[in-house]
């Protein structure tokens, strides 16, 4: 299933030994409701890629966990110095040339419009789709982590699917890391050469 333009702090991943990253390389944000496998996807996709993967969550303030742990969605407010602080990563990365793949629960059009104004124009978009008694099932079955299961219905509630006018793929969540990063692979591929990187 594809959606938006498919032409389409968190510990580093190393990727495969050997591999660099390529100067102008994309910059790719998964994204999608909590349950929905980001940062396994994430992390898949920025090994085959042989680039480091940044975890959003890492971003956030103890402030922000204990609010979520407590069982109460974030407003945009508490979510700006988080998305400052992801945007400012996502720039390093930019402004060195390097790959880098972000995992995060970038919902809203707004937020995804902010980390793609710091790309230089690399930013690819890979939304993981799920519905809402899977995500609940899931979350409720992780172990140590801050999101409960009742926040979910908050995060459906703020999701804003890719629009045409976003570079990126819309995938389902439960196909798997192995199906994903093959798709985000050939996607990519595609994305490189309507940019001309």
């Amino acid at each position: 299933m594809t959606g938006g333009g498919e032409p389409g702090r968190g510990g580093p991943g190393r990727g495969e030994p050997g591999r660099e990253a390529r100067p102008g390389a994309p910059i790719v944000l998964v994204f999608g409701v909590s349950g929905s496998g980001k940062s396994t996807v994430g992390r898949a996709v920025a090994e085959r890629l042989g680039v480091t993967f940044v975890e959003g969550d890492g971003f956030h303030s103890a402030a922000n966990i204990a609010k979520m742990t407590a069982g109460h969605a974030l407003s945009d407010a508490d979510r700006e110095p988080w998305l400052r602080a992801l945007a400012d990563r996502v720039r390093l990365s930019a402004e060195a040339g390097e790959g880098l793949v972000v995992a995060c629960s970038a919902l809203k059009r707004a937020y995804r419009d902010e980390l793609r104004a710091v790309a230089d124009g690399r930013l690819w978009c890979l939304c993981l789709a799920l519905d809402r008694e899977t995500a609940r099932d899931r979350v409720s079955r992780r172990a140590g982590h801050f999101m409960p299961a009742r926040l979910v219905d908050s995060q459906f509630a703020t999701l804003e699917p890719l629009e045409p006018d976003e570079p990126g793929l819309t995938l389902d969540a439960t196909a798997g890391p192995p199906a994903a990063v093959a798709r985000v692979r050939t996607a990519l591929d595609s994305f490189g050469r309507a940019t001309g990187r």
